[in-house]
């Protein structure tokens, strides 16, 4: 799902379950390899976390807001408030491990770190 400065606070910040937001630009080549990992996240975790996108050059006051120093930027946010912020992403591994922690850590069971390897190449 797409957010926009005009739905960011209802959507985001009013969810009920936690949130990853992905700013992101249609110029940014990361960006685009990160897309396929967060779709995989989002559907092995369904129901339990939302996935959500900003183009951050359509949303600049949210750009701001967050202050965005790099592309892509990962914003997980629990009960409107963010807990976690990637604004660096080494490498796949890592970023799927961390997504599987902090899922793990705010109670959730199911998870894919097992399968990140194979959620990476496929």
């Amino acid at each position: 799902m797409t957010i926009t400065e005009d739905n960011f606070e209802r959507v985001v910040l009013g969810s009920s379950v936690p949130v990853l937001v992905h700013f992101w630009a249609p110029w940014c080549g990361l960006c685009r390899r990160v897309t396929p990992m967060l779709n995989r996240f989002q559907q092995e975790w369904s129901g339990q976390v939302n996935v959500l996108d900003v183009n951050a050059d359509e949303n600049l006051k949210l750009a701001n807001l967050y202050r965005l120093k790099t592309l892509p930027t990962l914003l997980f946010l629990d009960q409107g408030k963010v807990v976690h912020r990637f604004d660096v992403l080494r490498n796949r591994d890592e970023f799927m491990r961390s997504l599987d922690l902090l899922m793990r850590c705010h109670g959730f069971e199911v998870g894919i770190t097992e399968r990140a390897g194979r959620l990476i190449d496929g």
